[in-house]
């Protein structure tokens, strides 16, 4: 995925967002092209979205053709989130989007980049990490899938926001993006070669050079402010969608 501009969105959850919010995005893929050569959706695109064999979401499907559109003019990177990590094969064989569960690795921007979503790294109770560990299990995934997608798909509508660490606390998101930059800091003086760690989950937008030519940045949420960002070899920008 070389590219000289990389395009950074995260956090939409699409289907708990209001409308405004999938409209103003489809509006953004559209305009992708003027911002940059190549896009990186960095977790929970969708508040829920589980790829069956035969089934995809109704609710995705006008986002899902805008992706499929947009990656005809460009190449595109997405990582899972704890909302969205189940996308078995639809992303790659159906849209030709490079799909990972957890974390890319790809070069961008004169850079080498690691996207993570970043759940899994910040949450303070025990029973985050239990329901991330639950919610990626083979057997998880093979039960759910034997379930009738309108049943599924409502049973997830009720529980979502277990899905992770929904709290909106501003001292416990705070604590959890300082984490998390701790994280990132630890990762780039692991590997020298990376120029960019990107994650979001807390909806905190970061940008920072911790070194020269070396930046850890968080876009913020596309639901909150319809925040994204772009990365050149120069250094990181974050910008909210103003259409």
């Amino acid at each position: 995925m070389p590219s000289d501009a990389l395009v950074i969105v995260a956090d939409a959850h699409l289907g708990d967002a209001s409308p405004a919010v999938e409209e103003a995005l489809l509006g953004f893929l559209d305009r992708v092209p003027e911002l940059g050569d190549a896009l990186l959706i960095n977790g929970d695109l969708f508040d829920f979205w589980f790829a069956y064999r035969r089934v995809i979401p109704r609710r995705g499907f006008h986002v899902a053709a805008a992706l499929r559109s947009l990656r005809r003019r460009l190449p595109i990177t997405m990582v899972g989130g704890n909302h969205d990590r189940w996308g078995d094969g639809f992303w790659g064989a159906d849209l030709g989007i490079d799909f990972h569960p957890l974390q890319a690795r790809f070069r961008a921007a004169g850079r080498e980049v690691l996207a993570v979503h970043g759940d899994g790294l910040t949450e303070e109770h025990w029973s985050a990490a239990l329901m991330h560990r639950i919610t990626r299990h083979p057997a998880t995934i093979a039960l759910y899938r034997a379930v009738h997608p309108d049943v599924g798909i409502a049973l997830v509508d009720r529980l979502s926001h277990r899905l992770g660490d929904a709290t909106r606390n501003p001292a416990v998101l705070q604590r959890a993006a300082s984490r998390q930059r701790a994280w990132a800091l630890r990762v780039l003086g692991e590997e020298p070669d990376l120029g960019l760690v990107t994650l979001g989950h807390t909806h905190i937008p970061a940008s920072e050079e911790m070194a020269p030519g070396r930046l850890y940045l968080n876009p913020g949420a596309w639901m909150d402010g319809l925040r994204y960002a772009v990365v050149t070899a120069g250094g990181a920008e974050l910008r909210s969608w103003g259409g």
